[in-house]
């Protein structure tokens, strides 16, 4: 196996790669939760071609599979955690941006770039978009469904927070049309909310979701959080089983990952904060996974968990693996025809231009590796658990020759993973183990790595 490795050109050492092997996987597999870039493979774009290529993209039809972001940049607080604070929210700013995103939109709706497949998912974002008041959250969203082109079952996702949210908001956003919630809860735990900047208590937080769903009228998910301060794994394990008896759609499992910049690394680093270890981690996901498999909940994707039909989580699975994504609103992040660009997050810039023809929002883009479908297919299928290496060798084709395939030349390396207790055969497929959903992330920065000494990706990139 290692000779296999070696032959490969230019491959760098092999224990960048490599698992640990005879200890236990969870807790020992690598030495970090390497994270996969979102710009891994991309180029800079020129700043002089910027506006020529924004022009370009808003007057051609578009060909991929496509999903919008809007993007909402207030928050009433900096939650210790969040490394997305932008803009503290003041009531008197929410209507006038939100004109200035319906104007955006608008313009949005005259090019040819409105035309082409219809939009599987919208997702709003931020900040706090369930800070807007109902009335414009309803404006929104109704101009959303008026402006773009969207599927007939499309996921129209309202992100926010339970404070200050209330079931007259919820109901006035699923009014004009949107069909998922989705709440940042972390934890249910007050003695960890609470130093966090989580203002609503378990109790309100309990019997508001207990509200929502017994409105039953879209799919309700949440997001937690293992590995808090102050978090053990049977905590964890008791808010899935929490979220289950609450009739919940869904929820996200995620890992703390402390950012640079944020409240909580700056508590962390002065000892005031004490998060769980590295090497703990993986005991705190295998907690929640069992709980979630206890529940009868199924796994969409490493860190998702399916509780009803009505769940789908389409604009996750889509952003991770590759579909165009449509940005809307100041600082929303985009993709469109292999260029990655951010709509400009001065408010006051955004505010004056948003709503003008052929104004170019973006400052910088950058420019996708023609190799990029092949990559797509390998997250896609990390993403949800289930590597299938038929697809990246169809990719692979598509491209140029094929002198190796992608199943000969990962071989050596899924082997090892296999070995060290990530991986299990799985009809055709390179099934996830609990260890390899845990480290999933890791694990799709290393096979992107490896991937890239391929002989027949390396003339493309």
């Amino acid at each position: 196996m290692a000779d296999a490795a070696r032959s490969l050109p230019d491959a760098p050492p092999l224990e960048s790669f490599f698992a640990r092997t005879g200890s236990d996987p969870l807790a020992m597999a690598f030495p970090g939760k390497r994270a996969v870039h979102p710009f891994a493979g991309m180029a800079p774009v020129e700043a002089a071609d910027v506006p020529a290529l924004w022009t370009g993209l808003h007057g051609q039809k578009r060909s991929n599979r496509a999903v919008a972001y809007l993007h909402v940049p207030f928050c009433e607080n900096h939650c210790l955690f969040c490394g997305f604070y932008q803009n503290a929210w003041r009531a008197r700013d929410g209507a006038p941006y939100v004109d200035a995103v319906i104007a955006q939109l608008q313009v949005f709706a005259d090019t040819p770039a409105a035309e082409g497949p219809p939009l599987q998912a919208v997702y709003l974002g931020g900040g706090t978009p369930t800070a807007l008041a109902g009335r414009d959250l309803a404006r929104l969203i109704t101009a959303i469904r008026r402006h773009l082109p969207l599927t007939p079952d499309c996921e129209i996702t309202l992100e926010g927070r339970i404070h200050s949210f209330g079931l007259d908001k919820a109901r006035a956003a699923l009014d004009a049309g949107a069909t998922r919630i989705s709440l940042g809860v972390q934890s249910f735990s007050d003695a960890i909310r609470r130093p966090l900047g989580r203002k609503a208590s378990r109790a309100e937080v309990i019997r508001f979701l207990a509200d929502l769903v017994a409105l039953d009228r879209c799919a309700v998910v949440i997001d937690l959080i293992y590995g808090l301060p102050g978090q053990t794994p049977e905590e964890v394990a008791e808010d899935v089983r929490l979220s289950a008896g609450l009739g919940l759609d869904g929820l996200d499992l995620y890992s703390l990952n402390l950012i640079p910049g944020t409240p909580l690394l700056t508590a962390v680093e002065k000892g005031k904060m004490l998060p769980a270890g590295p090497a703990a981690l993986g005991a705190f996901f295998a907690a929640g996974e069992e709980a979630a498999e206890a529940e009868g909940w199924t796994p969409i994707s490493t860190t998702h968990w399916q509780g009803s039909l009505r769940e789908r989580n389409v604009y996750n699975l889509a952003v991770k693996t590759g579909a165009d994504c449509l940005p809307f609103g100041a600082g929303a992040g985009g993709f469109l025809q292999g260029l990655n660009y951010r709509i400009t997050s001065d408010l006051a810039d955004f505010a004056a231009r948003g709503g003008q023809p052929g104004a170019c929002l973006t400052r910088g883009m950058m420019r996708q590796s023609p190799s990029a479908p092949v990559t797509h297919a390998l997250k896609h299928g990390m993403e949800r658990g289930l590597l299938d290496l038929r697809p990246a060798e169809a990719a692979l084709a598509a491209l140029a020759p094929v002198t190796q395939g992608i199943a000969a030349h990962l071989a050596p390396l899924l082997a090892q993973w296999t070995e060290a207790g990530l991986l299990e055969p799985h009809h055709r497929f390179h099934r996830l183990t609990r260890a390899g959903r845990f480290w999933q992330v890791a694990m799709t920065g290393r096979l992107l790595g490896w991937l890239a000494c391929h002989p027949d990706l390396k003339e493309t990139t």
